[in-house]
């Protein structure tokens, strides 16, 4: 681990974070898939935020449903990818580093529940200015913050090397 740069606290981060996130995804998922009928909605705060719990068998926005062998596949890219870049990434890239812990998590999430139940289990509701966003859940949540992690991090670095360009 020495060779990556990762310190054992480091190292612990990345798993107590990849725990919280795997295990409270699936947790979360379990409770709700007990608590509630499919396709019922439970308000949380009125004309924006609600526990809605259904099953998705395709992506965000319904796309690709009912394609699972295409769902395996790009979660084992994906997962090849994430720690090829992982290992590849340096040190001084933490939050790259943070963002691909987070986005594992979150693919690891989704694929229990494909493999397990051939779909997805999302609950997470909000209406926004009145628009109705995709019902989510944990794992979700994890995979688009640790890709705006990601672009964070490329555009710190790409504004470092514009400003180094401008200075010479």
């Amino acid at each position: 681990m020495k060779k990556l740069g990762l310190t054992k606290n480091i190292i612990v981060l990345y798993i107590i974070s990849f725990l919280i996130i795997v295990i409270g995804d699936q947790y979360t998922k379990y409770v709700i898939a007990q608590k509630m009928p499919l396709g019922s909605s439970y308000t949380i705060i009125d004309n924006f935020f609600y526990f809605t719990y259904v099953h998705n068998a395709g992506a965000a926005w319904g796309i690709l449903q009912g394609k699972l062998n295409v769902f395996f596949i790009i979660s084992i890219v994906a997962a090849i990818a994430i720690v090829y870049y992982f290992i590849k990434s340096q040190s001084y890239q933490k939050l790259m580093r943070y963002g691909l812990v987070l986005m594992f998590s979150g693919m690891l999430g989704n694929l229990i529940d494909r493999i397990m139940f051939s779909y997805v289990r999302d609950f997470i509701d909000f209406i926004i200015l009145g628009y109705n966003f995709p019902v989510f859940n944990i794992a979700d949540m994890a995979i688009v913050v640790g890709v705006g992690l990601l672009l964070f991090e490329f555009g710190v670095e790409e504004y470092k090397v514009w400003k180094l360009s401008k200075s010479q």
